[in-house]
């Protein structure tokens, strides 16, 4: 199994089903760690939008992203309000919250197992979109929740406005933050200067963010994007957090475990095993439907639907949001949305490796970086040096 995976079961033993050892309350005081986890992760996953390759991607990229996203909400709004007969509130805003996707999962076991290739740099954007493009879905079905719930006409500003500037204010503090940073690492030669200007901006970043009332994530993201088409040697910046963040990402998911409660599993009912299925799915069919569209490698059609089913701490956010704005329906949601995380947080990261593990890209990079030392050897040779999957022949 994935390492993600066993840190989130040590959590669980740790949590409230088991021994006990981490409450609610120390979790929620422990929260800052998880804040900073997923900041570097996002500014990790901005590394991934390399402008030249989004120019050639981009398109791809975006089709997929909505398709997988659209597929999710689709057919999880259809099994509430068409199977189940729950009202129009609570099927939107819960199918709403099925389209993002937890990056911090499917980041971690694509390093473990130092995957490369079409599908796993696939992965990394569709997941970063997919929290955009979940927020922007969110904040519409939370608006039109409301309006139904309490008779109130909607409104463009509560319906697209809102949304909107939450997530262009995030990418325009990242993008400036961004440019700050990579002015300060030119000027810089030593590792460890590298590391603490980065953590430094990661942390304002942040910081900025919850002042504002943005997206820590988005902002993060839009950091790391900015670095990695900035500078001429990214790969430092990127390297010196990566060295730094490993203990954070084990408390992160070992937190993560803890806060599941195995009791909900009482409470849960049918609504909440459809709803599990329903979203992976959706997310299936609709990643399938999107990768056919832009005839996608033939891997990433298959694969790709099995490396979304990760959810974790974007639905958490979200459901804070709905304890706050619904409270009629924030109990149901809840549950519903911490036992999927359950699921889809300990097997998620399992589907993730079988997906890049089918598409033959465990260890691709390890096969890229002898394929590049055999073209440097052989660059200058008048010989002919053929290279596939790695190996010279």
């Amino acid at each position: 199994m994935p390492n993600v995976s066993g840190y989130l079961i040590a959590g669980l033993f740790l949590g409230p089903s088991f021994f006990n050892l981490i409450t609610p309350e120390n979790a929620n005081s422990l929260e800052v760690i998880s804040e900073l986890a997923l900041a570097f992760i996002a500014f990790s996953i901005g590394s991934e939008f390399v402008l030249k390759d989004m120019i050639k991607y981009g398109k791809s990229i975006v089709i997929i992203t909505l398709a997988e996203v659209i597929g999710a909400i689709v057919i999880v709004f259809s099994v509430m309000f068409f199977i189940f007969q729950k009202d129009f509130a609570f099927s939107i805003v819960i199918a709403s919250m099925s389209a993002a996707t937890a990056p911090a999962a499917t980041l971690l076991v694509i390093r473990q197992y130092r995957a490369n290739g079409p599908l796993t740099r696939t992965i990394l954007p569709v997941v970063a979109l997919d929290d955009v493009f979940g927020i922007i879905a969110f904040g519409i079905a939370l608006s039109l929740a409301k309006m139904s719930a309490s008779g109130v006409k909607p409104t463009f500003y509560n319906i697209l406005l809102a949304p909107l500037i939450e997530i262009v204010g995030s990418l325009l503090l990242g993008l400036i933050i961004g440019l700050v940073l990579a002015v300060v690492l030119k000027k810089l030669k030593a590792h460890d200067d590298f590391q603490v200007v980065s953590l430094i901006a990661i942390g304002i970043g942040v910081g900025a963010s919850k002042a504002l009332g943005l997206s820590p994530l988005l902002t993060n993201i839009m950091i790391g994007t900015t670095l990695v088409n900035l500078l001429h040697k990214p790969d430092k910046a990127f390297n010196s957090i990566n060295n730094f963040v490993s203990a954070f990402y084990v408390l992160f998911f070992t937190l993560a475990g803890a806060t599941l409660d195995l009791s909900i599993l009482k409470s849960i009912g049918l609504v909440g095993i459809a709803y599990v299925f329903a979203r992976g799915l959706g997310k299936y069919l609709g990643s399938l439907l999107g990768c056919r569209y832009v005839k996608a490698d033939k891997a990433v059609t298959n694969y790709l639907g099995l490396a979304l089913l990760p959810q974790g701490g974007v639905s958490i956010g979200l459901s804070v949001l709905v304890r706050q704005q619904l409270p009629q329906y924030a109990t149901a949601i809840t549950t519903i949305i911490m036992f999927s995380i359950l699921i889809y947080e300990t097997l998620g990261p399992v589907f993730s490796k079988i997906a890049i593990e089918k598409a033959g890209e465990i260890n691709g990079l390890d096969k890229k970086e002898t394929r590049l030392v055999y073209e440097e050897k052989n660059s200058d040779s008048t010989s002919y040096t053929y290279i596939h999957e790695g190996s010279e022949s």
